[in-house]
């Protein structure tokens, strides 16, 4: 029998599902456009057993990904767990078998050296392909039609490292998919690797390189001709593991790294180079692109650490003001003899993260952008915040070309989750299109799925998709055109 902890991780809007589902035509308010044809994929974590130590962190639990299939204007909805060999092993065992968050020395013996990866961060199709996809492993690869799980890959045994990004980029020009890894020859390695994959889905290149300090790497940017890594100080140790902290801790003694790394033909590693700039917290990445010599790269930046489950390594209480990020512009100069940083500039005064584009528009010069937002000023009365400890009550958009800015607010009892960008057919000009996002109803105790026009969100959604089920938080998700999963399913 399973009995979950009654704590932050498992109760309130955390507390697990644990099924599967399909439901045919949902529930419309207002109406979908009878030409939007596609999928709209989101993932979550949900752990199938009770925390092998007895608590957790929310971010641990195994991927579950979700299927909004619109046609004719309707949607259809399928969710399915990842069959990962966790979620394999565990299953057969009927309990849990691995124990903390990227920490294998409290793993049950049994399960040693197999990937402990949970395929919880990100859904990515490619290649005729979806990808479920968790950075401490490889991706792992699902059908995107019946969300059936066909398993790890190393794309042909030509990917030698050992991990693969939850946050890949799609190059414009030349459909590639570019991704990379990190501790990429094991826990708490240096090392990274740089990844090229086809439009068929044929990893073209390698490219293996050193940080200058073990950390999170989350996401990154690509442009033109570079790709680009900030490293910020969420690092950690073996010491840590072995005295079973946090895997990740903040530092906020060490400076904040962005890797350039030219994208030409015969590049290696030794053709990197490193910028440097004070101590701050940076994760996710809206976008980068060139300017001449410089090179731009926006992110939400926040003064210290965003995560209260991965505390300061010093000791430092949680700082929720200093947690407040901003979208900010790092631009550096590849003509200056200088390791640091041209300029660092405030984009918006709106407070959020989980950023998001016009995809067609990935490291080229941009005007349109969107995240989830934190408006402190709009009343507030729900029952508990978001795993991460940030309330996201706004959808936000950005226009960089006029400093305009749109905010629409979910209300006093409900959560929103990552957008994403559908653009309204293959040519439509930048930011011409929707926005598609889950919004938590936690007092119903169930979930909506909102679609707004893009350039318009302050109207608020044209369509609200009811469904008659919880989801769980979920971390990122990505679109899929209804062209390319019919190819896929013939």
């Amino acid at each position: 029998m399973q009995t979950f902890p009654e704590t932050f991780s498992f109760t309130g809007p955390n507390k697990p599902e644990r099924w599967e589902a399909d439901i045919h035509d949902l529930e419309v308010e207002g109406e979908i456009p009878a030409d939007l044809d596609g999928a709209f994929y989101r993932v979550q974590p949900d752990p199938q057993f009770t925390p092998l130590l007895g608590d957790d962190i929310a971010f641990n639990g195994d991927g579950a990904i979700s299927m909004f299939r619109f046609r004719n204007g309707r949607c259809d909805f399928k969710h399915r767990w990842v069959h990962t060999d966790k979620w394999k092993l565990e299953r057969e065992a009927g309990r849990a078998l691995f124990g903390a968050y990227r920490n294998p020395l409290t793993d049950d013996p049994s399960v040693k050296g197999r990937y402990r990866g949970t395929a919880n961060t990100t859904a990515f199709i490619h290649g005729g392909k979806l990808y479920a996809l968790k950075e401490d492993s490889p991706a792992v690869v699902m059908d995107a039609n019946t969300l059936e799980t066909h398993g790890y890959t190393t794309f042909d045994g030509k990917m030698t490292g050992e991990t693969f990004t939850a946050h890949p980029k799609i190059d414009p020009e030349t459909g590639d998919m570019i991704a990379f890894g990190y501790a990429s020859k094991g826990v708490l390695t240096l090392d990274m690797t740089y990844y090229e994959i086809s439009p068929e889905g044929e990893l073209k290149r390698e490219i293996w390189f050193e940080l200058p300090y073990y950390a999170m790497m989350h996401d990154f940017a690509i442009t033109r001709d570079y790709a680009l890594f900030h490293v910020v100080p969420s690092t950690s140790s073996w010491e840590r593991l072995e005295a079973g902290l946090p895997h990740f801790g903040f530092d906020t003694t060490l400076p904040v790294y962005l890797g350039v790394l030219p994208r030409r033909e015969g590049a290696t590693a030794e053709d990197i180079r490193w910028f440097k700039r004070d101590n701050c917290f940076a994760s996710h990445v809206m976008n980068a692109f060139q300017e001449g010599t410089k090179i731009h790269f926006d992110t939400p930046e926040a003064k210290n650490n965003m995560f209260p489950f991965f505390p300061d390594i010093h000791g430092a209480p949680f700082n929720p003001m200093e947690a407040a990020s901003f979208l900010t512009r790092w631009t550096v100069d590849m003509a200056s003899n200088s390791e640091a940083f041209d300029s660092v500039t405030r984009l918006t005064n709106m407070m959020g993260e989980f950023p998001r584009i016009d995809e067609r528009y990935q490291g080229r010069a941009y005007r349109y952008g969107w995240m989830l937002v934190i408006d402190p000023a709009q009343p507030v009365e729900l029952k508990g915040p978001s795993a991460s400890g940030m309330l996201m009550n706004c959808l936000g958009m950005v226009d960089h070309a006029t400093g305009a800015g749109q905010k629409w607010w979910c209300g006093p009892v409900s959560s929103l989750q990552e957008p994403c960008f559908i653009p309204r057919s293959a040519d439509a000009p930048e930011g011409d299109g929707y926005i598609v996002q889950v919004c938590n109803r936690l007092e119903e105790g169930r979930s909506d799925l909102l679609l707004f026009e893009a350039l318009d969100i302050a109207k608020g959604p044209i369509a609200t998709i009811r469904l008659p089920l919880r989801l769980r938080f979920g971390l990122h998700g990505n679109w899929a055109d209804g062209a390319v999963l019919d190819r896929m399913a013939a």
